[in-house]
């Protein structure tokens, strides 16, 4: 016998057998899955409403009211309108489409999806929006719990910024020129959200609701140094005459510190006569009602 045959026939030893195994299993064996990413970690604005009994005769917030919340200096303007369709296609899939202009800025296009929290299970809302491609490995949204009086939302938000050159103050574009700039600007979650091109085609045929132009006092209290107080006046129910909403908010990064906020803010409120008990949500007003 050669050597080149005795080669060939001689049994395999330990490492080749190894070696081969290893081999066969790595050509047999299905991909693994990357791993997914994880939930997103939300920041909190706790939104508590005030009754009309917290303004002056010129619906602006009383000295007394500004005190108990670190309310300090001088309103600001803000002016915003939501895009949507008549029959409001984009907030029934949980996505709301805002333009806002505050004096002296740019101005700001925000995309938002919403996910309800049942309960008080944040997790769980987290959970449902990671299943729908919002984690932890999107930075181009921001996730917040905003925390009313009883409801809790989780949201998800892509900001933009147009230019607003040529708009003094707080104007708005036409309602077909702001709808452009929406629609050129808009996310890809949006775009395909459903089917291909669903968000474009849904947006494009939207229209402006609003505008509307409120009143935002800002300062600092307890544990937020973000603290506001808007007063909104919009379109009343019946359409005709006006009605005003006085939203105080804090902003904070931190689960027990929100709470602590809410629940100590609603008790001060309560306090002065000034708590609203229930939960106004400002964009659905707007789009019902413009």
């Amino acid at each position: 016998m050669s050597i080149a045959s005795w080669r060939a026939r001689r049994p395999l030893t330990a490492f080749a057998l190894a070696a081969s195994l290893s081999a066969t299993a790595a050509v047999l064996a299905p991909a693994q899955p990357a791993s997914a990413a994880s939930n997103a970690v939300p920041t909190y604005e706790v939104k508590i409403d005030l009754t009309t009994a917290a303004l002056d005769a010129s619906h602006n917030p009383t000295s007394a009211v500004k005190s108990a919340f670190g309310i300090t200096g001088s309103a600001k303007a803000r002016s915003y309108e939501y895009f949507d369709t008549d029959a409001l296609a984009l907030n029934a899939q949980g996505w709301d489409v805002r333009l806002r202009h505050k004096s002296g800025s740019s101005f700001e296009e925000t995309y938002k999806k919403r996910f309800t929290v049942t309960g008080g299970d944040i997790d769980a809302a987290l959970d449902q929006a990671n299943d729908a491609g919002f984690d932890s490995s999107d930075t181009n949204y921001d996730a917040e719990v905003d925390w009313g009086y009883a409801k809790q939302t989780l949201s998800f938000s892509d900001e933009k910024s147009h230019s607003a050159s040529g708009y003094s103050g707080t104007a708005m574009p036409s309602s077909s020129t702001g709808r452009g700039w929406l629609v050129n600007d808009i996310p890809g979650k949006l775009q395909d959200w459903g089917s291909s091109g669903w968000g474009s085609t849904t947006l494009a045929a939207s229209r402006a609701h609003g505008p509307v132009t409120s009143q935002v006092w800002s300062g600092a209290w307890e544990s937020s140094d973000d603290a506001s107080l808007e007063v909104l006046p919009v379109k009343a129910a019946s359409g005709s005459g006006t009605e005003y909403v006085v939203e105080l908010s804090f902003k904070t990064d931190d689960y027990d510190d929100a709470a602590a906020l809410h629940s100590d803010a609603i008790a001060t409120a309560d306090a002065h006569g000034w708590l609203y008990r229930g939960d106004v949500l400002k964009t659905q007003l707007i789009l019902d009602r413009y």
